[in-house]
């Protein structure tokens, strides 16, 4: 569907307002946190995907504060699906990324608020209530916050060989069908992690992880990321090289060239 013309708030305006939402978001999930909350499995009998209260009270407050807020704008998300679609100004919600991490009372979930003018993700933000971080990236850099701390900039490691550096991926299952590829870069990088969800690729853009493999990947689970990353100077596509906002099979490094040595070690036969 085509998109409208429509005036773009500023980049600042924009951060501005998905702080705005994560506090909001940050209340409604909170409340749920480590505590004794009904699961329920919106997945199939092989792939269990949970989703609790939090996952969709979450949504709904900012669901509600972005049609109060910016009427005109579009809304893609987890829970409640689309609005607006027609839109240039799209906002992609995850309520929180990581649900797993989130009943398990690990502080590794977040909540993923990106927005796409267009085609193209402008800005991302990632919080993480109980540790009450912050990340984003704009037009201005990436940045990470702290509580109520001072936003310091942040940068990717680069200067890495293949040999170097340290690997990470949300949870071997969802590598079913890829295993052979993954395994190609385990073997030739440093160290391997599992675990982590959305918290990995803002410790990539922060400089502590630097290749992040990952198949199955949804829009909501990646265009809040995509600027972080990108602003902190890494790069995020799809394994054949291709933009990662639709979601699929994703890989992010925090150095261009170690980009280019992982995409050649998954596509190689």
């Amino acid at each position: 569907m085509r998109a409208t013309k429509q005036s773009r708030p500023s980049d600042k305006a924009l951060i501005d307002f998905a702080h705005l939402l994560a506090d909001h978001a940050a209340k409604a999930t909170l409340s749920h946190f480590r505590k004794v909350i009904q699961v329920q499995d919106k997945g199939s009998a092989e792939d269990f995907d949970p989703v609790t209260v939090a996952d969709r009270n979450a949504e709904r407050v900012m669901s509600k504060l972005i049609g109060k807020h910016y009427p005109d704008h579009g809304l893609i998300g987890e829970e409640f699906g689309t609005r607006n679609e027609a839109a240039r100004l799209q906002w992609v919600l995850d309520p929180i990324d990581g649900t797993r991490a989130f009943i398990m009372g690990q502080p590794l979930w977040g909540t993923l608020i990106g927005l796409i003018d267009g085609q193209a993700p402008a800005v991302g933000l990632m919080a993480q209530p109980f540790t009450q971080e912050r990340f984003w990236g704009s037009s201005a850099g990436a940045f990470w916050r702290r509580a109520d701390g001072p936003a310091r900039r942040i940068k990717t490691r680069t200067g890495l060989k293949i040999g170097d550096a340290i690997l990470a991926s949300t949870a071997p299952n969802m590598l079913k069908g890829h295993e052979s590829a993954f395994d190609r870069v385990s073997t030739a990088a440093r160290m391997t992690r599992f675990g982590g969800d959305c918290y990995n690729y803002c410790l990539l853009a922060s400089g502590f992880v630097d290749v992040i493999i990952e198949a199955g990947l949804k829009t909501y689970d990646v265009v809040a990321l995509i600027p972080i990353i990108e602003k902190a100077g890494g790069v995020i596509t799809t394994w054949d090289g291709k933009p990662a906002t639709d979601g699929g099979s994703i890989v992010a490094t925090g150095d261009p060239r170690l980009h280019d040595q992982v995409l050649k070690l998954l596509a190689k036969g």
